[in-house]
């Protein structure tokens, strides 16, 4: 006989070992209907890889836990952004006396892993290939084998930023022996090409644009050996295709020659000679230029000659004395004009007028306006002759401390642009030298808001920055 004590007791531990069973059969369940509903496993390679492409190297090789489909996937992505920059600038800054131990351990590192992940590396082709990390000549023989190892995957994007600060004389160099052997590393793939704190020569510029028939971006940045280089094609066979091009912060550059008919974006500084031609795709162009009334009529001479261009950035050059500039070449579809400015405190503002009144269209002017002081009176200019404009609808001016200069340009620009809409000023100019303390900048704010706010009209908008 079976006691209600012992019968209970049964009855519990029945109920005990069901729900057991009942809660691993739902798992079971819950799990067989989660691999159901993992539709992106599920998607073919292309579109997988095409996933890991926006991801960190690091990232992607974490997808190999999520299930057996993602296991080793990430060793066949086609971009490999090899980046830890992030680290070594921590280490940079947070020992910047004694932290050179530090740094080289990085370095170090950085070099290792980058070599273990193209051991590991296993596409046939690669879209990108990115190196951002504090390196120099020291570690040639490794950045030299990576560059072989991206080129003979057919790289369409290669990019070396080797960002080396106060030592430019150890800049890695773009190592020639790679241009001459063009029998076994194919050049031919490159759709764009940049380096930032690499050596790269005149000669080796040239060879790309040869070598490169499908190169459509070309960008170069702190580079001390290029002097004087030519970017010029567009005839033969085999025409130039570069859309965008940038050349800056090359300190040892003297002169530069642009000569490309696809080019629709170019930034040069040169502060000698440049040269520019047969660009008539042109849409924005960022160059210097000497001050003077004879260096600003070559500029818009030749840029008259691009019916397309856009937007012009210009940062003019101080000379000892500057002239008065007089009437330039139109640039009919000029829309935005941005001009940074180094002026003498007894110099006028107003002589830039001649600037707008070669862009009829133009819709917005940007002054960055820094002011070096002398000891000479200002004199006060009359332009009542100045031709009204008739399409300029925002002004921004930065660098506006109240003085009598600064008045003068604002008066200037709310008596002459007839459409004017908004006014943007703010004490800041972008020209670092320039740049006044704090304290200044907000006693600068309180004065020009006393100044325009009684000057400028209710239907034009006053933005302080």
């Amino acid at each position: 006989m079976i006691s209600y004590k012992d019968s209970s007791s049964m009855s519990r531990k029945r109920v005990r070992t069901d729900s057991n069973l009942q809660s691993k059969e739902f798992d079971k369940k819950r799990y067989i209907r989660s691999c159901k509903d993992d539709r992106i496993s599920r998607l073919p390679d292309d579109i997988l890889l095409h996933i890991l492409s926006f991801l960190s190297v690091e990232e992607g090789a974490r997808t190999s836990v999520l299930s057996s489909r993602w296991i080793n996937l990430w060793k066949y992505n086609t971009c490999l952004n090899l980046d830890r920059y992030t680290d070594f600038e921590k280490i940079r800054r947070k020992h910047p006396t004694t932290g050179d131990t530090l740094v080289d351990n990085e370095r170090r590192k950085y070099v290792t892993w980058v070599n273990r992940i193209l051991r590991s590396h296993k596409a046939r082709t690669l879209k990108q290939f990115r190196i951002s990390f504090g390196l120099n000549r020291k570690h040639r023989k490794s950045i030299t084998r990576w560059l072989e190892f991206a080129l003979s995957r057919q790289v369409r994007r290669l990019e070396l930023d080797l960002i080396y600060y106060n030592e430019p004389l150890m800049y890695y160099r773009f190592p020639d022996e790679l241009l001459s052997r063009t029998l076994i590393v194919d050049f031919k793939s490159l759709r764009e090409l940049i380096f930032r704190h690499v050596d790269v020569s005149d000669g080796a510029i040239e060879f790309f644009l040869r070598n490169c028939p499908l190169l459509e971006k070309l960008i170069v940045c702190h580079s001390t050996e290029l002097s004087n280089p030519r970017v010029c094609g567009g005839g033969g066979s085999s025409p130039l295709v570069l859309k965008h091009l940038e050349i800056v912060f090359c300190s040892g550059l003297k002169s530069l020659k642009v000569s490309a008919p696809s080019l629709t974006y170019v930034r040069a500084a040169t502060y000698e000679e440049l040269f520019i031609e047969n660009m008539p795709k042109l849409v924005e162009l960022h160059v210097n230029c000497i001050d003077n009334d004879v260096a600003l009529r070559r500029l818009f001479t030749a840029l008259s000659c691009c019916p397309q261009l856009e937007t012009l950035s210009l940062m003019l050059l101080s000379q000892e004395e500057t002239n008065e500039i007089c009437k330039l070449p139109q640039l009919p579809k000029l829309k935005k004009l941005e001009i940074q400015y180094a002026a003498r405190d007894f110099e006028t503002l107003i002589r830039l007028a001649r600037l707008i009144s070669a862009c009829p269209v133009l819709e917005e002017f940007v002054v960055e306006c820094g002011w070096a002081y002398h000891r000479k009176k200002h004199t006060k200019v009359d332009y009542a002759a100045i031709t009204p404009h008739h399409y300029l609808k925002v002004v921004k001016f930065c660098g506006y401390y109240g003085r009598p200069r600064d008045l003068e340009f604002v008066e200037y620009i709310l008596e002459k642009c007839v459409v004017l809409e908004k006014l943007i000023i703010g004490p800041t100019c972008a020209l670092e030298i320039f740049k006044g303390p704090i304290d200044v900048e907000q006693t600068a704010i309180k004065k020009g808001k006393r100044q325009l706010e009684a000057l400028v009209p209710r239907h034009i908008e006053l933005v302080y920055l």
